[in-house]
């Protein structure tokens, strides 16, 4: 009787997780959109707005109980992508105000996140899931770790039927940015983005110069004298200004 009672209440508990499980599909991409709208403007977020915002903790809990088991390597890759940009946001937004990612512990590395049952890091969402499996460069330009050094956030989400125009657009208009490609004559300056992820960009400065150039309207000499500017930690937040007066 004892094991039959432990068996019945195993078995509630899995049709009770099964059904929690939600499926991905458009309306959870129309929900992202739309707080994002709301949040970003010019590619800076307002995070005091985002903090309170009911919806951004619906959306975190629907990318914690995502059921991918049936959807298409588009989806999974918008998923992600949009989960990575909003777990930024949400774990900003729980420590808000401060200066900086960095000036919580373990952001990258240590802070735990859930995505579609698993629990995780951003660091290990961004490279076991985006990076490895997809070997996709242009996963850089679309991730946005909430500092100003990143490229800078779209108020749209990413989404499966789009994703590939998407990540083409985002790519193309980080390399044609002055600020993050800083090119003077015969000299450039790269985001130190190169420098750490160069392996994926073929591992060597040439083949970086190489990816660069595909997106360029105006090519790179691959004879440039080419460094790496200090990386900007400094939050990507509308309210910047707001927080310098009040220190």
């Amino acid at each position: 009787m004892l094991k039959r009672f432990y068996t019945t209440i195993a078995f509630i508990f899995l049709i009770f997780g099964i059904a929690q499980a939600q499926k991905i599909d458009k309306a959870f991409f129309n929900e992202v959109n739309s707080f994002l709208q709301n949040s970003v403007t010019d590619g800076l977020v307002n995070y005091s707005q985002a903090s309170s915002d009911a919806s951004l903790g619906l959306l975190i809990k629907q990318i914690e109980s995502a059921d991918l088991s049936n959807a298409s390597e588009n989806t999974k890759k918008a998923f992600y992508i949009n989960s990575y940009n909003l777990n930024v946001i949400n774990l900003v937004g729980k420590n808000y105000p401060i200066e900086s990612p960095m000036d919580i512990a373990g952001f990258f590395d240590s802070k735990k996140i859930t995505v579609a049952g698993q629990t995780m890091t951003l660091n290990k969402l961004e490279k076991e899931f985006l990076l490895k499996p997809y070997g996709d460069a242009r996963f850089h330009f679309v991730l946005v770790c909430g500092a100003i050094g990143c490229p800078p956030i779209t108020n749209v989400a990413y989404t499966p039927n789009k994703l590939e125009l998407q990540l083409e657009q985002q790519t193309a208009e980080a390399m044609n940015n002055p600020g993050f490609l800083k090119v003077v004559g015969e000299k450039v300056e790269l985001s130190q983005i190169f420098k750490w992820y160069v392996g994926d960009f073929g591992g060597n400065e040439s083949s970086v110069l190489e990816f660069i150039n595909k997106y360029r309207s105006s090519a790179i000499d691959k004879s440039a004298n080419v460094s790496y500017y200090k990386y900007d930690w400094t939050l990507n937040n509308t309210e910047k200004k707001k927080i310098i007066q009040k220190d």
